[in-house]
């Protein structure tokens, strides 16, 4: 790519670059999170009443989270609405999945949750051990997705300069950030490994998915979904195509195409509109803005941290 800032380690020595620190980043409970939500993690930690059928979206910021929302969305709710008349027609999948620690706690230290529809769908961004006590010990299901952390940065990066009223990184920023574990909610290794290892111990109340696999191959990851929501698709749903009817709804181009997501406005007043939710989702676009030497440097990193964990990241595309 051309663009010398948009490709990272572009001179035959590994980059080391120094990165502005960034001061809406605050440490808390082991972990790099934004600091203006720090008062709402606190309310939902100290108030959040799990029940057993809540189903909670964990996410690391752009690795799939409006996506798997659409997905989860439709697989739960799919006896209440056909796809014509889904509301993800007329709201972004923010908006019908709430996170706790964006919205919930954010804007009510002890929201009212009683109201919400059984199924609760709730979402996070939160690693395993920052969630309230009362999920873990709860029955309720967890569903993590992981993506690949060099698209993740692009993405993130992306997304967070198309913000209004925020700190606007750099890509080299971004890069060095995620590499000192000092990105949003990060250590990006320590917030996987939490749901790894949980999804090991407790594999009927969290499921680890990979969005590259997702992507690989949507209709059998959805079923999978949905067999892990205690949603399966019955044998009838399987004869009309129930499952390919969902992943082609919740495609990235028909979500990006839907007149709410082209015009409609973001909630909250950082996020000028749903569109920014939208950019290419593709696997392995870092190539356009990473070389190989930044490439091999945040690999051996990453294959350092997650050294005998069992868990394995295809990095390289």
């Amino acid at each position: 790519m051309e663009d010398k800032e948009s490709n990272i380690g572009s001179s035959s020595s590994t980059p080391n670059l120094i990165a502005k620190s960034n001061p809406n980043i605050t440490q808390f409970q082991g972990f790099s999170v934004p600091s203006h939500f720090v008062s709402g993690i606190i309310s939902f930690q100290k108030h959040f009443q799990a029940l057993d059928d809540d189903i909670i979206i964990a996410t690391k910021p752009k690795s799939g989270t409006t996506w798997l929302k659409a997905l989860v969305f439709s697989i739960v709710n799919r006896h209440r609405f056909t796809l014509s008349n889904t509301p993800l027609n007329f709201a972004n999948p923010h908006q019908l999945v709430p996170y706790f620690d964006l919205n919930l706690y954010k804007e009510n230290p002890n929201p009212d949750l009683s109201t919400i529809p059984s199924p609760r769908i709730f979402s996070t961004h939160l690693p395993y051990p920052m969630l309230a006590d009362s999920i873990k010990h709860s029955n309720c299901r967890i569903i993590y997705i992981i993506r690949n952390p060099f698209d993740n940065i692009v993405s993130y990066w992306h997304f967070v300069n198309g913000m209004t009223n925020v700190f606007k990184p750099s890509l080299e920023d971004c890069f060095e950030m995620f590499c000192r574990g000092e990105e949003a909610y990060g250590p990006f290794w320590d917030h996987a490994l939490g749901y790894w290892n949980m999804s090991l111990e407790k594999p009927l109340n969290v499921l680890f998915l990979r969005y590259e696999e997702l992507k690989e191959d949507s209709v059998a990851q959805t079923k999978r979904l949905a067999e892990f929501l205690g949603f399966p698709f019955s044998m009838e749903e399987e004869k009309t195509g129930m499952a390919n009817q969902i992943v082609d709804f919740c495609s990235f181009n028909n979500l990006k195409d839907l007149e709410v997501n082209k015009t409609g406005k973001a909630p909250g007043p950082r996020v000028p509109s749903n569109k920014l939710f939208f950019r290419s989702g593709k696997v392995g676009d870092y190539v356009n803005y990473f070389c190989p030497a930044a490439v091999e440097r945040l690999s051996n990193i990453l294959k350092e941290k997650l050294s005998g964990s069992g868990l394995t990241l295809k990095l390289i595309y």
